[in-house]
């Protein structure tokens, strides 16, 4: 298959802004498709032809519209909109489109999109909403152009539509066995009149031939063979190296610096200042400090150390973790803001026959992917090019063209592949960066971030610190639920003065777990952020999962239960919860509607029961004697996806903690690739365990005390499982999230099965502050 990458600079053309969500437009060279959302479908304005600056043009070809082209050869170009970081979402999107439109994959050529809300809609690969968020857009894409080409084909033989249909690369008249290849038609195609959107139909399911299965990793040979670019592999003519040294307190400035010594350092070209970080919220600014920009990475690397840096601190100065643990677990010990109510909680907990109680904590995570940040900008008259491994170019786009004081028509952002982003990069300040030392320098710049940079610089995960009480009447069952948490919002890096978490962030666990408890109350306590706070892989539901699922083991210990029995029994009978069962106002869902993605307990009975039926999870119950492997379980719903977990844990020679086989069963509804599905859910499991075994980021005196991977450890390659074991239900519901929902029930199913192997309870994460891991 031909993958190809375009960077010629993006050609603007004067359109409506729109969102991608709210609708999207479709040209056939003079004519136009208008297309809304598929609950929506209105019709659009036309759109002018040439908006589709990614795809071939002037070769008599067809483009209708700004994600496909069909060239007379039967070349089919088609735009993957979203970013690369290994999930695999170039060899699915374009695929779907692909299946819709009738294509032979063999002749298909992908090329990324550039950063452009108005031509893409939404292009922030973020939140597991890539397939979820465009999966009935893009078959419309591939639609739209095939019935084009069908009735272009029917135009030609002279018969009805309905008696063609596209596949493999051709339109077949189904009665005469016909057929004409795409390349033929593509030219007649482009001057029919294109159908309305209440006029698009998509196929049957089961006509999508490759939808749902394996699928090949197209990029796969380019990233083995090192042909794959990411963002620091990008080169210009000209082009000079740069890094930054940075304050290490959020809010710090520089003092001093010995700028003669750095700039006496072979190779190093320029010492620039950068701009301090303005006052009040950081947002997406720079952090500032000193810039050594130099023919090469390691001439700059000496150069900045040669500075000899003295720093101003600032207000955060006094920030330190272990101390503010302390306030949270005081924050949760007081009463915080109700934000889920049913029944009466004091009355049920006032007269309850047993009361269990626990407090949990989470530190702060660095998302640590394998390519740190890195950027190359270019600034002219013309204005701003950027090559950048950005999950979020449109965002990206605007920050430039802010910090630059450009129309952001004039900046482009080219998306490069990722090595690995969890969230780190869809936040652009690295790109900022990049751009304002390009024109500080008056020459291309590559911004280099050293492993080292974006351990102690970059947006981190919240910490949290939670307190659950349960109530239990005479027979044990859980009568009462209250639960506080409280952690430093991601919103308090943009708004001032936020002290709360928000509802998308108690969306996340607190508000959606379908508790068949008659009284729950959960609150939501105060907590300030000192450093930038930032969403990771999978975000608060890391927090919230670790304490729900590791009570529920409690509780089930406490009545000397199965804690599958008593998990089943919490989550209750199967039903669809709304926000009346659910005891709350509103509920953020994801950004999906509660009607077509309900909180559905019989989805996450379903994997609770399938993995523990797939690790023998009553056999090993069973077992007599003195334990030497143990099994922990762990369920959990985010981003509209069910996933359950069990995890066996066993003690090396030295007494320390393994992890040694685990199993995970997902439900998330429609799939489009099911090797990436699973490739993605077993790369959740190892991420899981380094939080589980590893993850903290401390802070003293406001800096981060760790620096790379010998102190903030990922799991390592002997600690990983003998056997990851991955289940994918099959489903005909609507897409879930797949590369986020894995994480969360990892780390309390390790949890749990320490505790059944060791009767030690792990409360607080990592397991190496208790000295359980090597």
């Amino acid at each position: 298959m031909n993958t190809e990458r375009e960077r010629s600079p993006m050609q603007m053309v004067v359109i409506p802004r729109r969102s991608f969500l709210a609708a999207l437009g479709l040209a056939v060279g003079t004519l136009a498709v208008g297309l809304a959302p598929s609950e929506a479908r209105a019709e659009l304005p036309a759109v002018p032809p040439g908006v589709a600056p990614q795809l071939p043009k002037g070769d008599g070809g067809i483009t209708p519209n700004v994600f496909v082209h069909v060239a007379p050869d039967g070349t089919v170009t088609v735009v993957c909109h979203r970013s690369e970081m290994g999930q695999g979402i170039r060899s699915s999107l374009p695929v779907l489109i692909a299946d819709e439109l009738g294509a032979d994959m063999a002749k298909v050529k992908i090329v990324q999109g550039d950063g452009a809300e108005d031509l893409y809609g939404d292009q922030n690969t973020d939140g597991s909403r890539s397939v979820r968020g465009a999966y009935d857009d893009m078959r419309q894409v591939g639609a739209a152009a095939r019935m084009l080409l069908i009735a272009a084909a029917a135009k030609k033989w002279n018969v009805p539509a309905a008696g063609c249909e596209a596949r493999d690369h051709a339109v077949v008249h189904k009665a005469s066995k016909r057929t004409l290849g795409f390349g033929e038609l593509a030219a007649l195609a482009a001057k029919l009149p294109a159908p309305k959107a209440k006029e698009i139909v998509l196929r049957p399911k089961s006509e999508l031939r490759r939808v749902g299965g394996p699928l090949p990793l197209i990029d796969g040979p380019d990233i083995v063979t090192g042909r794959a670019v990411f963002g620091a592999d990008v080169r210009l003519p000209g082009m000079l190296t740069a890094v930054i040294a940075r304050p290490p307190v959020v809010g710090g400035k520089v003092a001093r610096y010995d700028a003669a010594r750095a700039k006496a350092t072979p190779g190093v070209k320029r010492i620039l200042d950068m701009p301090a970080l303005p006052a009040g919220p950081p947002g997406f600014h720079p952090l500032g400090g000193v810039a050594v920009v130099a023919d090469n990475t390691w001439s700059a690397l000496r150069g900045r150390a040669a500075l000899d840096i003295t720093w101003t601190a600032g207000e955060n100065a006094s920030y330190d973790s272990t101390r503010y643990r302390d306030t949270l677990l005081a924050s949760v010990r007081a009463p915080g803001k109700p934000v889920r109510k049913v029944g009466d909680v004091d009355l049920a907990l006032a007269k309850a026959a047993k009361k269990i109680e626990a407090e949990y904590h989470v530190p702060h995570l660095s998302q640590a992917p394998m390519e740190p940040p890195a950027a190359v900008a270019k600034v002219d008259a013309n204005g701003c090019e950027v090559w950048a491994c950005t999950q979020d170019p449109q965002t990206a786009r605007t920050e430039v063209a802010t910090a630059l004081g450009l129309d952001p028509k004039r900046v482009t952002i080219h998306v490069t592949f990722l090595g690995g982003g969890f969230g780190r990069k869809s936040k652009p300040d690295f790109i900022v960066e990049a751009a304002l030392l390009a024109r500080a320098a008056g020459v291309p710049v590559r911004l280099i971030w050293a492993r080292e940079d974006d351990i102690r610089h970059g947006y981190f995960h919240s910490t949290c610190t939670q307190r659950i009480t349960a109530g239990l009447d005479e027979k044990g069952k859980v009568i009462g639920w209250l639960h506080r948490t409280a952690f430093p919002s991601i919103e308090a890096t943009f708004e001032p003065n936020r002290t709360h978490g928000s509802a998308g962030e108690l969306a996340q666990g607190v508000l959606d777990w379908p508790l068949d408890i008659p009284n729950v109350r959960a609150e939501v306590c105060e907590a300030r952020a000192h450093v930038r706070i930032g969403w990771m892989r999978s975000v608060h539901n890391i927090n919230h999962a670790f304490a729900m699922s590791s009570f529920i083991d409690e509780i089930a210990h406490q009545r000397g239960q199965d804690p599958r029995d008593v998990l089943l029994e919490v989550i209750g009978p199967p039903r669809r919860m709304g926000l009346k069962e659910l005891g709350t106002e509103k509920l953020r869902n994801y950004g999906e509607s509660l009607e077509r993605h309900p909180v559905d307990s019989g989805r996450l009975r379903r994997v609770v029961e399938r993995v523990t039926e797939l690790s023998k999870w009553s056999e090993h119950r069973t077992k007599s004697g003195t334990p030497t492997r143990a099994l922990g379980l762990a369920a959990h719903r985010s981003f509209v996806t069910y996933v359950a977990v069990v995890a066996a844990v066993v003690k090396d020679s030295a007494g320390k903690i393994r992890v040694d086989e685990v199993w995970l069963v997902a439900d998330p509804g429609t799939i489009v690739n099911l090797d990436r599905v699973k490739s993605q859910l077993e790369g959740a499991v190892v991420f899981g365990m380094s939080i589980a075994l590893h993850g903290a980021i401390t802070m003293r005196e406001g800096a981060v005390e760790q620096s790379n991977f010998r102190d903030y450890q990922i799991a390592r390659i002997g600690e990983i499982p003998r056997q990851i074991h991955v289940e994918v239900l099959p489903s005909d519901g609507l897409p879930g999230g797949v590369g986020e929902p894995g994480v969360p029930p990892v780390a309390p199913a390790i949890a749990n099965a320490v505790f059944a192997l060791t009767g030690k309870r792990i409360r607080e994460l990592p397991l190496s502050r208790a000295g359980l891991v090597a």
